[in-house]
């Protein structure tokens, strides 16, 4: 609800709060939060269990509150307390809650007036400006009241439709701490900003942010072998609404949000969209021993999924569960996403470890779970893209399964865990290989879910795509848990020496496997996704659970752009060729010239009854017909195998010929003429070709 401008409010009661008295009146109900109003500020907040709720005000950086103002009992509407006071100047303030209520921990009631509360839906959170700088298990959150008067000018957003998207995933401050990023203002969302001209020569089209929600990354903060160790990834929110303060490169005291806003607005101007990945399975509030900063005070029984015995199910693996079924999280969600849409204009949200998502109050999974449904009708929600990552800590796994609508896309876990087994060579993966090349047919076709498939090698969590042709293990000693975190299933292959090495075949051989994932990654059906970084052969040195390292392990090197110059150069031609070609993303006419729209090949043509366990090779053909361009016919031919393989291309018509336009084999690539069907192929090795 936006107030008009031109509102006049006549004070109704007078409150004396330590000697000052305060002129109030009954609240905008439907407002949640603290908003700016006109001679004011109005504050709504609502508590199904509470007896009594005051507000309390704080002098800007303390943490004694100056004023106490209890709701009247008169200015509760069921379980909403709405309340406006008069004269309050929002730069002059901080605010908390308290919040009385009953105490019975096996019925998961346990409100204690003793803790100031945050507000749920505080659009700012105070005290955490500066990175690194609180004490661990210190802070005492309060709230700021936000003017939202930021000018988006004439603005459109990108709207680029599902299967011409290029994802590209980041970390905002690891992007561009280092120093070798040569930005002004290194890890901020400023810092990103100033990245858009190399974001746009990469070619990517959507940007997946890590968490920018606040969240204190002074959490679980320890030292190892003289390291300091931080809450660096963000898996823990601490308030929904509010953007991470730490991120700016000035201060935005009661403007939080406009230099992000500002970023937006700029990649979108920019033709690259702004997804955020949003953790609506859990909170930073974790479990029994955990803090109590907010939607424990506030309903601890309606927030979180408890056991009958009034304990904290955890099916996130971070303590707690959030209870996203239940009708008042559900809204507060709802109000959440729409929230980032309406005022920061975000395209696009990726929901971590989704399946949390459709659990019930029980933790059973739900056939049709109402949160998942409502965001997929809902009309504020309507062009912005939903994401799952399509499984939970607690066992449930949904990919291909995942309750969707139509409308949901997930990150494609199969698509990870099959192609890294095939592309290092394993027995046995060559069928899986064709399906997931080819969409995930097996997964999504019966369903008719064109484009429900983010496909991705890499992501934030597990190794880089250079390290997983490094490493054969984790190395995750600098965390401080003996090397015990971490996935130990990785597929990699270290092709032959463990780490960095001098050798230079095995050199090559590592940087022909990056362009080999990369030129699939880019020929497959899908919505393609990478990790930042990866363009240059960014290392974590091993480490593939790196949450807590905020130091160069996590952060973008960019020397090593300078040092895999070609690299860079290869993921950037790749790109433009897949976005040239739409017969890659999208079934055009399902088929051309006695084509089908997708045909799997060995190292003859026309493979239809599959592949062997122990064959290596995969053809892949795409076929279609596009009005504009005509018939496209594009082959992808992958070796897996270890030794060079003779293969023969299918039959193209007589007006057309085969042309070479990719091979791993080389770092440059160059468009090459075939007269002959047949060719070689060398070991571990991608070839691509185009029928013109």
């Amino acid at each position: 609800m936006k107030l008009p401008s031109n509102i006049h409010l006549v004070p109704l009661d007078f409150i004396e709060c330590n000697g000052v008295t305060y002129s109030i009146r009954p609240g905008f109900y439907e407002i949640n939060g603290a908003t700016a109003i006109p001679g004011g500020v109005n504050f709504t907040v609502h508590s199904n269990g509470a007896t009594a709720i005051s507000l309390l005000l704080y002098h800007p950086g303390e943490d004694q509150p100056y004023g106490e103002i209890p709701f009247p009992e008169p200015y509760r509407i069921g379980n909403v307390y709405s309340m406006i006071v008069f004269r309050l100047d929002i730069a002059e303030f901080e605010y908390a809650y308290r919040v009385d209520g009953p105490y019975d921990p096996k019925k998961g009631l346990i409100f204690d007036r003793s803790k100031p509360l945050l507000d749920p839906y505080a659009k700012a959170v105070t005290g955490q400006r500066e990175w690194g700088e609180n004490q661990p298990g210190m802070q005492q959150y309060k709230a700021r009241v936000v003017k939202n008067d930021f000018d988006w000018g004439n603005f459109s957003q990108p709207m680029v439709p599902n299967e011409d998207l290029i994802i590209y995933e980041l970390h905002v401050r690891g992007f561009t701490k280092d120093s070798s990023s040569g930005v002004a203002n290194p890890g901020t969302f400023e810092g990103l900003r100033e990245k858009i001209p190399y974001l746009k020569e990469l070619g990517v089209n959507a940007v997946e942010l890590m968490p920018i929600f606040e969240f204190d990354e002074m959490q679980d903060y320890r030292e190892h072998n003289g390291n300091r160790l931080y809450n660096y990834w963000g898996y823990s929110t601490v308030s929904f609404f509010a953007p991470n303060t730490s991120y700016t490169a000035t201060t935005e005291h009661n403007r939080e949000g406009n230099e992000l806003k500002r970023l937006i607005r700029e990649l979108n101007e920019n033709g690259i969209e702004v997804y955020l990945d949003v953790v609506f399975n859990h909170t930073a509030e974790g479990n029994e021993q955990g803090p109590f900063f907010s939607f424990k005070g506030f309903d601890n029984n309606i927030y979180y999924l408890l056991t009958p015995e009034g304990y904290y199910y955890n099916f996130s693996g971070c303590g707690n569960t959030l209870n996203c079924n239940h009708p008042i999280v559900h809204q507060m969600i709802l109000d959440c996403l729409r929230y980032w849409v309406t005022t920061y204009r975000v395209n696009g949200f990726r929901f971590d470890l989704a399946s949390i998502l459709g659990r019930n109050e029980d933790g059973s999974p739900m056939d049709k779970p109402p949160l998942l449904q409502s965001l997929a009708f809902d009309p504020i929600l309507g062009g912005v893209k939903l994401i799952a990552e399509a499984w939970d800590a607690g066992g449930l796994y949904q990919v291909g399964s995942f309750p969707s609508w139509n409308r949901w896309a997930e990150w494609n876990g199969k698509y990870r865990d099959d192609m890294r087994a095939y592309i290092k060579g394993d027995n046995g993966t060559a069928n899986l290989a064709a399906q997931r090349i080819s969409g995930s047919r097996d997964i999504y076709e019966s369903k008719g879910r064109e484009n429900a498939s983010v496909n991705f090698l890499t992501c934030h969590d597990g190794f880089t795509l250079y390290d997983l042709f490094a490493y054969n293990d984790k190395h995750n000693d600098a965390n401080g848990w003996g090397n015990t975190d971490g996935n130990n299933n990785n597929c990699s292959w270290n092709c032959g020496a463990e780490g960095e090495t001098s050798d230079p075949a095995v050199n090559e051989l590592r940087l022909r496997m990056v362009r080999n994932s990369f030129a699939l990654l880019m020929c497959s059906r899908g919505i393609p996704m990478f990790l930042s970084g990866d363009e240059f052969c960014n290392t974590q040195f091993g480490n593939n659970n790196a949450y807590c390292q905020d130091n160069i392990t996590s952060w973008l090197d960019w020397r090593r752009l300078d040092k895999y110059r070609d690299m860079f150069g290869f993921f950037k031609y790749m790109i433009a060729f897949r976005k040239a070609h739409r017969v890659l993303r999208a079934d055009l006419s399902g088929g051309v010239m006695g084509f089908p729209d997708v045909s799997f090949h060995g190292v003859t043509p026309w493979r239809k009854d599959g592949f062997g366990g122990d064959e290596h090779y995969v053809g892949v053909m795409f076929a279609g017909y596009e009005r504009d361009k005509g018939a496209e016919v594009v082959y992808v031919a992958s070796n897996a195998y270890w030794g060079e393989l003779d293969v023969t291309l299918p039959e193209l018509p007589l007006s057309m010929h085969w042309e070479l336009v990719c091979s791993t084999w080389q770092a440059e690539q160059k468009a090459q003429h075939f007269e002959s069907r047949s060719f070689r192929i060398g070991p571990r090795s991608v070839m691509v070709f185009l029928g013109r």
